[in-house]
């Protein structure tokens, strides 16, 4: 094998095709609704994580388990890159009508590239909250919030952090 691409060969790389069951595919009894997804800081050195809140809603009449989803974007990277990455999840169980606050972290390690070795480049990023892939059509509804963040700073090896 000599060409060791991963475009077409996996989910992440599809493009615009959709895999058919995308992770957190599923039915849930009970209905959920994200709100208040904040990134902190909003702009921030190559080095640095960034910490990432969300309040979950159980809006159901039931009892119920969500797998809350972190996917982040690069939207201008210098190599290939997935269309978008799970960089972190947790399943949370809420009774119903009540809420949760979840805190995440996203590590510098999260947004590095591989060119030959991991490093980190400067510029503009997408992270993704919900309870599905972004984009993902599923029967039960299931919303996913966006927001952007900032990366400062000149690109270099990730272990020179």
């Amino acid at each position: 094998m000599e060409n060791y691409t991963m475009e077409g060969r996996t989910y992440r790389y599809y493009g615009q095709e959709a895999p058919l069951y995308p992770f957190g595919y599923g039915l849930s009894y009970t209905t959920f609704q994200y709100r208040d997804l904040v990134l902190s800081p909003p702009s921030l050195p190559l080095c640095a994580n960034l910490s990432v809140s969300v309040v979950l809603e159980n809006t159901g009449q039931r009892d119920g388990e969500e797998v809350v989803q972190l996917y982040l974007r690069w939207e201008q990277s210098s190599v290939p890159v997935p269309r978008w990455q799970l960089v972190a999840f947790r399943r949370v169980a809420i009774p119903a009508g009540q809420e949760t606050k979840l805190s995440f972290q996203v590590t510098a390690e999260q947004r590095a590239v591989w060119a030959q070795d991991w490093h980190l480049e400067p510029g503009t990023f997408t992270l993704f909250a919900g309870g599905q892939q972004p984009g993902q059509q599923t029967r039960a509804p299931s919303e996913v919030l966006s927001s952007q963040f900032t990366i400062t700073g000149t690109a270099r090896p990730l272990r020179g952090c």
